[in-house]
């Protein structure tokens, strides 16, 4: 937390909801638990998941199957962009696979708000294993919809 006493307050709020909403979504989100993922940090514009990677994930060449490794940063991505509590739904999306994850591994895929304006955002999401080596790079477009992810208040 900053000591700033001018920065306290709102950003105490601000993370109070991002918190409430990422629990919201992770509760709805049937398909990131089914493959393990677990939510670890979300902040305003920022989310960090995990996910093991299994034995049923690995592909013909015994190495993670990108489609598991595009969930994972799908899935940090869509935390990011709703950590607002705005409704926000994925627009567009692109991967780079820089190397292979492997059976055993725990992916990391952190996601950063780079760029909100109006309806419209930019994320970038860095996908590491356990021992901090890149695996793969994704950049998300948002785009917000009607509504609240949650309507309580904190």
């Amino acid at each position: 937390m900053h000591s700033d006493p001018i920065h306290t307050g709102p950003m105490h709020s601000a993370q109070a909801l991002a918190e409430l909403a990422g629990k919201t979504m992770y509760e709805r989100d049937p398909a990131s638990q089914a493959l393990g993922m677990t939510l670890d940090a979300i902040r305003p514009g920022y989310a960090r998941m995990a996910m093991p990677v299994r034995a049923d994930m690995l592909n013909g060449h015994g190495t993670c199957h990108g489609g598991y490794i595009f969930m994972l940063a799908d899935s940090a991505f869509a935390f990011a962009c709703n950590s607002h509590n705005f409704n926000t739904v994925g627009a567009g999306c692109t991967i780079d696979y820089l190397a292979p994850g492997r059976a055993g591994d725990v992916l990391v895929a952190e996601a950063h708000e780079q760029a909100l304006a109006g309806k419209t955002g930019v994320y970038d999401v860095v996908v590491r294993n356990q021992d901090g080596r890149s695996i793969a790079l994704f950049r998300g477009k948002s785009h917000r919809v009607s509504g609240l992810v949650t309507n309580a208040h904190q």
